[in-house]
C-alpha cells in the first residue's frame, strides 16, 4: 500500500473539578521530565519472552529512575504478604515482566502515587494493577477500598478471574458491579470492586457503593474510558467522588495525544510508563489484506477463508450488529459453527457465549469492538478486520485496530490478522492505518487460493 496522510483523531477534554459538573476544557498540562529507557519482556512460565523498549517517567524530577528503589528482580522484593505470593507463583508467574520490574515498587511505594501506563496486551499490566489491588486492601474492613473500571462486561469478568486466581490464599473480596451481577437491596461490602462505568455510577448514587474507603482506583482501557463521551462523563463523575488521596491508576494499550493530555489532569502528579510509540505494534502478529470485488464478496472470501483453512480460535471484526448476525448465519449455514456476540445481547447470552469461547467450546466469533480491548484467550490465532475499524465520524482508527488485532499473538505467541477491502474507500482507510503505524500489511490474492492458502498456512504455523 502507497503512503497516505496521518489519521486525525476526535478531539475530546474534560474538567476535573470538586463537583460533579462535565466541563470542556482546552488547557494542556505540562508533559513530565523523561526518564530512562530500558527493555522489557514477558516472562509468565511457558512463554517465549518479547522484548520492549519501555520510557520510565518520575513525577520527582529530582529522583534518579535508574535507582534501585525503583526496580525490582523479583516478586519476593516486594514485601508482599506469603499468601499472595503463594497465589501469584500458582499462576506461572516466575519473576515479573520488565514492565513489572518498573512498575510495581512505584505503585506499591508509600505514600502512594499515582501511575499513567502504556503498555500493549501481553506485558503483564493486568497483573500489575490486580498484584496492587490485592496488597493495597486492608481484609478486616468489609468495605469496598479498590475500584476497578473496565469499558465492557467482558473484560470486566475477564479482570475478576486474575482477582480471584492470585488472591485465592488471602481472605479478601470480590464483588462484580456490572448489570444484573448484583441482588436488588445488596449493599457492596467487597473489598475490591471490578465494574463497568455505567453500573459503577448507578450503584453509588443508590448508595449501594460507598468510597469513603477508597485506597485504590484503576481504569484499565483507559483511553477508552475517556475518549468515548458517555462513559467519559461517568468515569470522570466516579472520580470526582473519590477521596481526594485516593491512588489513581490508568492503564491502556494506546494513549492518543489529545487523551494523554487528559489523563494527566485526571491522574495528576502521576509516575508514567509507556512504550516508545514504534513499539506499539504487535510484532509477533503477521498482518494481510485481502482485495475483495464487493461487500457480498466479502463473504465468499470468508467462507472460502474457513473452508481452506485449519484455525484454532478466531474473532471476526464487524461494525454492525446486525452485520455479525447475519454472517453468523450465513456460516452456520455453510457449515461453520459460529457464534456473534454484540453489547445488546442479554447479559447471561453474553457471559454464556463468552465463556464458551474462552474454554475452546467454540471455535469462532464475530463480534463487534464490544471486545476489541484487553480479552486474553491465547488460543486465538487469527484475528479478521471484516470491516476496518473506524471512529464514531468514520475516520480510520488505528488504535483500535492496534486493540483488535492484540487479541491474536499473545504473551508471545504468533498470530495473523486479515483485514477485508472491497472499494477505493476502504482501501484508503487501511492503508491510512498503515501509515499511520508504519507497519507492512502484506496483500493475499482472492483469486488464486493455492497461493492464498500457502501464504497465510505459513503465518498460522
Amino acid at each position: 500500500m502507497t503512503d497516505s496522510t496521518s489519521i486525525p483523531r476526535n478531539k475530546f477534554s474534560i474538567s476535573l473539578d470538586d463537583s460533579d459538573d462535565v466541563d470542556n476544557i482546552t488547557s494542556q498540562v505540562k508533559e513530565l521530565s523523561t526518564g530512562d529507557k530500558q527493555e522489557a519482556m514477558t516472562t509468565k512460565a511457558g512463554d517465549e519472552p518479547v522484548e520492549h523498549e519501555v520510557e520510565v517517567r518520575l513525577a520527582d524530577i529530582q529522583a534518579d529512575p535508574n535507582s534501585p528503589l525503583y526496580s525490582v528482580k523479583s516478586f519476593d522484593q516486594l514485601g508482599l504478604h506469603p499468601n499472595l505470593l503463594k497465589g501469584l507463583y500458582e499462576m506461572k508467574f516466575t519473576k515479573p515482566s520488565k514492565i513489572q520490574e518498573r512498575a510495581l515498587p512505584l505503585l506499591l511505594a508509600n505514600p502512594a502515587r499515582n501511575m499513567i501506563g502504556q503498555s500493549q496486551s501481553g506485558t503483564g499490566k493486568t497483573a500489575a494493577f490486580v498484584l496492587t489491588m490485592l496488597s493495597r486492601v486492608d481484609y478486616d474492613i468489609n468495605e469496598p477500598q479498590a475500584l476497578c473500571l473496565a469499558p465492557s462486561r467482558e473484560l470486566a469478568r475477564q479482570i475478576m478471574e486474575v482477582v480471584q486466581q492470585m488472591g485465592k490464599y488471602t481472605p479478601m473480596k470480590a464483588e462484580y458491579a456490572i448489570k444484573d451481577a448484583l441482588k436488588k437491596g445488596d449493599k457492596v461490602t467487597a473489598q475490591i470492586v471490578i465494574g463497568t462505568p455505567g453500573t459503577v455510577s448507578d450503584l453509588i448514587r443508590k448508595r449501594v457503593l460507598t468510597l469513603q474507603r477508597m485506597e485504590l482506583f484503576v481504569l484499565d482501557e483507559a483511553d477508552n474510558m475517556l475518549d468515548q463521551q458517555g462513559l467519559a462523563d461517568q468515569t470522570l463523575r466516579i472520580k470526582n467522588w473519590m477521596p481526594k488521596e485516593c491512588q489513581v491508576v490508568l492503564f491502556s494499550a494506546t494513549f492518543p495525544d489529545v487523551v494523554r493530555d487528559f489523563t494527566k489532569r485526571f491522574a495528576p502528579g502521576s509516575n508514567e510508563i509507556r512504550l516508545k510509540a514504534t513499539e506499539l505494534t504487535v510484532e509477533g502478529i503477521k498482518q494481510f489484506y485481502m482485495d475483495c470485488k464487493s461487500v457480498p464478496h466479502k463473504f465468499e472470501v470468508l467462507s472460502e477463508l474457513y473452508s481452506l483453512m485449519t484455525v484454532g480460535q478466531s474473532i471476526i471484526f464487524v461494525r454492525r450488529r446486525d452485520t455479525a448476525e447475519r454472517i453468523a448465519g450465513k456460516l452456520n449455514s455453510d457449515g461453520h459453527a459460529v457464534v456473534f456476540l454484540h453489547g445488546t445481547m442479554d447479559t447471561a447470552e453474553r457471559d454464556r457465549v463468552m465463556d464458551q469461547f474462552r474454554k475452546g467450546e467454540i471455535k469462532v466469533l464475530i463480534t463487534t469492538n464490544v471486545i476489541a480491548r484487553g480479552i486474553d484467550i491465547q488460543q486465538v490465532n487469527l484475528v479478521i478486520n471484516y470491516d476496518i475499524p473506524l471512529t464514531g465520524d468514520r475516520v480510520p482508527d488505528p488504535e483500535t485496530y492496534l486493540h483488535r488485532i492484540g487479541r491474536t499473538g499473545r504473551f508471545g505467541r504468533t498470530g495473523a490478522s486479515i483485514n477485508f477491502v472491497h472499494d477505493d474507500q476502504s482501501s484508503e482507510q487501511m492503508e491510512a492505518i498503515q501509515n499511520a503505524l508504519g507497519c507492512d500489511i502484506i496483500k493475499v490474492p482472492t483469486d488464486d487460493w493455492e497461493v492464498a492458502h500457502k501464504i497465510l498456512k505459513k503465518a498460522l504455523k
